[in-house]
């Protein structure tokens, strides 16, 4: 057998060059950062490089450290999989996949159901979870967040840059719309308003999508329907509450079946798009490149009927 490298020493590199120092690789280990730094020296010893440039409490990965990462991340994700498989006691193949709340059910569900067709007896462990989380930790294969800004280590895949507009039931329209489909002669208790949370400043508002029609007229938040998910504010429309400012790709579904009609064209852009992320020891998995596939929404950009 070849020459192998001492595998703690290239655990601890691993987990350093993932979480980007000493510290958070020795909490990640349970060991100190002193013995982190030790173990990535046994590993720089072995090999006659230098792995990390070491500024302060900063790491940065030098050249070399940068083209053995992916070899030595792959490596050992294929370890713990195949040890998962064993103490399962059956070779299957199982997918992880985190998302968001909003993202969970009304879009990502209908994706890994159509993966399911290519891959009909995968294990697929779905997580529904706010940002950040860690994807090396808790083995997770794919993450999909809201903007490309969360997790600057991992590959990232841009999905669908979605887009909000006016959408309700029929029968809410038909009892309380008018012929010109003019939204400010509309009470403003019939708005339904998404409370994106604290987290968020880039989301569009009922003021903002008025603003793009060319109108200064804001619905009061305080007066109208308040609810806490985008996913919400869809199925609250759908059920007659009032008029929600819908996303397109949560929304198609209602849209066509005629559930929901979007009541003018004119829809705002939300300020980040969605995108995946993925190790690089897990990108050329043939379920994560599928999976990937199916995420951009080939629909996007074609008309919504109005």
């Amino acid at each position: 057998m070849s020459r192998l490298p001492p595998l703690n020493a290239v655990k601890a590199f691993e987990v350093a060059a993932r979480t980007g120092g000493f510290a958070a690789a020795a909490i990640e280990l349970g060991v100190s950062a002193a013995a982190v730094s030790q173990q990535i020296r046994n590993l720089e010893d072995f090999l006659g490089k230098q792995l990390f440039i070491r500024t302060g409490n900063r790491i940065t990965l030098t050249d070399a450290g940068r083209a053995i990462y992916p070899q030595t991340s792959r490596a050992l994700n294929d370890i713990a999989a195949m040890t998962e498989r064993i103490v399962e006691g059956e070779m299957r193949l199982r997918l992880v996949v985190s998302a968001p709340f909003s993202l969970a059910d009304s879009w990502l569900a209908p994706k890994l159901s159509d993966l399911l067709r290519v891959f009909p007896q995968m294990a697929i462990d779905v997580r529904v979870e706010d940002d950040p989380v860690d994807m090396g930790r808790h083995d997770i294969d794919v993450r999909v967040s809201y903007g490309a800004y969360h997790y600057p280590s991992l590959q990232v895949t841009p999905l669908v840059h979605d887009e909000v507009m006016p959408v309700c039931a029929p029968e809410f329209w038909y009892t309380h719309g008018n012929d010109e489909f003019d939204l400010s002669r509309i009470h403003e208790s019939m708005f339904i308003h998404t409370n994106w949370g604290s987290n968020y400043a880039s989301h569009p508002t009922w003021g903002d999508w008025f603003a793009a029609t060319g109108s200064d007229f804001q619905p009061d938040a305080s007066r109208g329907r308040r609810v806490g998910l985008s996913s919400l504010a869809i199925s609250t429309a759908r059920l007659g509450w009032g008029v929600a400012l819908g996303q397109r790709v949560m929304a198609r579904a209602d849209l066509e079946a005629g559930r929901l009609i979007a009541l003018t064209p004119t829809s705002v852009s939300l300020g980040h798009p969605y995108c995946a992320f993925v190790s690089a020891a897990k990108a050329n998995r043939a379920d994560v490149r599928k999976l990937l596939g199916l995420l951009r929404d080939e629909h996007y950009g074609q008309e919504v009927p109005v």
